[in-house]
């Protein structure tokens, strides 16, 4: 494992398109308010040169947002991203990047006009191989400095309107720990304790499902251009009526530790990981930002958990349940929202009736409370690398969703969800610029499917027999010993036969050993049956068992 990371390292460090960009994040480009870096295949500003894009104008809209946050001008995610820019590239045909550098989701090639569908799979069908270099590209990802893009630590304010910039370096993992908590965090007012705890621009409203699919594809497009791995998806965890963590294993994503239950085993490299903006509420009472600094280790106790906020893991009939809601969004579009399938796939919807500001937690917040350790903070919870396997599945059943309700691009509301929600609002803190409806959307738009939602006849061979595959290596490290095995015991039925036939040869002749004698003396005794005809009804009945 360690050898394929030190060459991913070593020949596959190569740049990455995201949010804050190094090259815009200098006095001058928060001075200018302008965030249009060169393409470096030919120099200009956004690749204007070779028609990859320009620089133009951010324009945001201008519809309502809903009561949920009262203020204006007051936290640097409003109208993102206007307070730190208000010109970016703008990239035409299939390009994307924050300097068009890149290829649209589903594109690849040199001028992005290669349209190729990747394969997301249930994590449990991977090989043993696929696995080592699953744990190997994340903490690949999470010992790796980003090159290209840094992570703010201060609000516009405290940089004194861009003269002072304040940003800082981490890795290719963390930025995204930091994207998930920025643009969940509280909003800042001002002064220590000041903070406003109802607002959430990832969550609580229309944009989660969204905003946590454009994550995931920037996500898995990173670690494709960190490791040169262009065919690399990321896994889901199938959570529907599981007993406990089924990943918590130390060839998947840690098991416990037996000396501190809340630690992860240190057979497992996820045992080294530190976490980082994981405590919202030391920022919130000092009324600062998360400065990216490290906070201690991965934490992690799944089924040691509140059984008042959370029962059990999610059901396959509470997937079902959930599915069946034929509204995306309703009311006022938050966490009280009735028979809304968002809602109640976020967990705040009762999934056997539907009604919003459940008492306890269901679908995908179960899942965050149970593993009570790193998960279960929001603004934190991307720390822990089950939150990518989590999230893939919850993204699946929004793609089942789609498919099944298809609904117009006008279930997504334009108007009055909460601040960040809205259709036309650019995701925060996201850079290249991505409106929510963007991804409202089938994920086959945007270049990539799940394994979990494809007829048998649709699957190639190679993915029809996958869920075989660990089985299969097992056999393969098996039949060494299962060939000396049967060379031993051939050889042992070969020695006690030829005793046998010696001593009859010494003692042929013998009365006692006459025909008869023989036969009755190495004779077993006569029982019934091993299997009688009910048992082999039964035998028949319960022959296979059906998986997902």
């Amino acid at each position: 494992m360690w050898s394929l990371e030190i060459i991913c390292f070593l020949l596959c460090f190569v740049p990455s398109y995201q949010q804050f960009p190094r090259l815009c994040a200098t006095q001058e480009a928060l001075r200018t308010k302008e965030c249009c870096p060169p393409w470096e295949g030919d120099g200009s500003a956004c690749g204007a040169s070779s028609g990859r894009g320009t620089c133009e104008d951010v324009v945001v809209s201008a519809q309502p947002d809903g009561p949920q946050y009262p203020f204006s001008g007051l936290d640097d995610r409003e109208k993102w991203p206007l307070v730190f820019y208000n010109r970016t590239c703008q990239c035409t045909e299939n390009f994307m990047g924050f300097n068009c550098g890149d290829c649209m989701f589903g594109y690849f090639g040199e001028n992005c006009n290669e349209r190729r569908e990747s394969l997301r799979r249930n994590i449990f069908h991977l090989s043993r191989a696929e696995r080592i270099k699953l744990v190997s590209y994340l903490n690949l990802a999470k010992q790796t400095i980003s090159r290209d893009y840094v992570v703010v630590t201060g609000t516009y304010r405290e940089m004194q309107n861009g003269t002072n910039p304040m940003f800082a370096e981490v890795s290719v993992y963390d930025v995204f720990v930091w994207m998930h908590y920025y643009v969940s965090r509280n909003a800042l007012l001002g002064g220590p304790g000041n903070v406003w705890t109802d607002v959430d621009f990832g969550h609580w409203g229309p944009a989660f499902l969204p905003w946590h699919r454009a994550y995931l594809l920037h996500w898995e497009h990173e670690i494709r251009k960190l490791t040169g791995d262009m065919s690399f998806t990321i896994p889901y965890w199938d959570w529907r009526d599981a007993q406990g963590c089924d990943v918590c294993t130390d060839e998947l994503m840690g098991d416990r530790s037996t000396q501190d239950p809340s630690l992860i085993s240190p057979g497992s490299v996820f045992s080294s990981w530190r976490v980082l903006c994981s405590q919202a509420q030391d920022y919130s009472a000092r009324g600062v930002l998360c400065d990216a600094t490290e906070e201690g280790p991965l934490r992690r106790n799944p089924g040691n958990h509140n059984r008042n906020l959370v029962e059990r893991l999610p059901t396959a009939d509470d997937v079902e349940f959930t599915l069946s809601l034929t509204n995306y969004d309703t009311g006022p579009m938050d966490r009280s929202a009735n028979m809304s399938f968002r809602n109640t796939l976020e967990g705040f919807g009762d999934p056997r009736t539907g009604l919003g500001n459940s008492s306890r937690l269901g679908m995908h917040a179960a899942l965050h409370v149970y593993m009570n350790g790193s998960m279960s903070s929001v603004q934190g919870s991307a720390n822990d690398p089950i939150f990518l396997l989590h999230h893939a599945f919850v993204d699946c059943l929004y793609e089942q969703w789609l498919r099944r309700h298809r609904p117009s691009p006008s279930q997504y509301p334009e108007s009055n969800a909460p601040i960040g929600h809205n259709s036309e609002y650019h995701m925060a803190p996201i850079l290249p610029l991505h409106r929510n409806r963007d991804f409202f959307i089938s994920s086959k738009d945007l270049g990539y499917e799940y394994t979990h939602l494809l007829d048998a006849s649709e699957l190639p061979y190679d993915r029809l027999s996958e869920s075989w595959h660990p089985s299969l290596e097992e056999l393969r490290d098996m039949w060494p010993w299962l060939l000396l095995a049967g060379l031993c015991g051939g050889i042992l039925t070969i020695a006690i036969a030829a005793v046998v036939l010696t001593t009859k040869r010494w003692h042929k002749g013998s009365s006692w050993l006459r025909a008869r004698s023989w036969k009755h003396a190495f004779a077993l005794p006569e029982r019934q049956p091993l299997i009688r005809s009910n048992e082999i009804e039964e035998t028949n009945q319960h022959n296979y068992q059906t998986t997902m």
